[in-house]
């Protein structure tokens, strides 16, 4: 599933390459609010009249979009990297089928890392029941739960884990990389 989402996570950068230099901050009320100027996006790419780009950007899914990733100030992730700093790439990979699934590929092993930061603890899957299993008459009740292992447990758990590490990784907030400006991406 890493890759499906890398391929829409390739194709969403594709389609907004360039929206941040069509942001734009209005301070007029006591928070001030980011718009994005539909027009300038869609002119400066030569897509006014493209009617599935403008009911996207019409849409409240988009509306969300720009108000998470409107501020200038937050933390950055994958897509905001790949909408800076990876259009040249992404336009080279656009003829080279191989490339282009090799991209994906790197793409997905990032978000899998993104994901599993501690690649070291291994999660195991509980395998499915047998067919037929809710059928057989031989299967024990269980078993009553003893509270005093479970708190013993909990604490030997809990003394454990204060002295660890915490698991997961601290997100740094830092200034969000305008990429290139929209011009840049005549479609055809």
């Amino acid at each position: 599933d890493k890759e499906v989402r890398a391929i829409f996570l390739r194709l969403f950068a594709q389609l907004f390459q360039g929206y941040r230099s069509c942001l734009q901050l209005i301070r007029i009320h006591a928070e001030p609010v980011i718009h994005f100027h539909k027009a300038a996006f869609l002119g400066q790419r030569g897509l006014i009249e493209n009617d599935f780009l403008t009911k996207v950007l019409n849409g409240m899914a988009f509306a969300g979009f720009v108000s998470e990733r409107g501020p200038p100030f937050r933390t950055c992730d994958l897509f905001d990297e790949l909408v800076a700093f990876e259009v040249e790439r992404i336009k080279a990979e656009e003829g080279n089928p191989p490339k282009m699934i090799k991209h994906v590929r790197e793409l997905a092993e990032q978000l899998f890392k993104n994901e599993n930061p501690n690649p070291h603890i291994a999660f195991q899957k509980v395998p499915r029941p047998t067919e037929g299993s809710h059928l057989r008459v031989h299967i024990l009740p269980f078993p009553r739960i003893n509270e005093g292992r479970v708190q013993e447990l909990l604490q030997e758990g809990l003394a454990r884990s204060q002295g660890a590490p915490p698991a997961t990784r601290g997100d740094k907030k830092c200034v969000v990389p305008a990429g290139p400006p929209v011009g840049m991406f005549l479609c055809s």
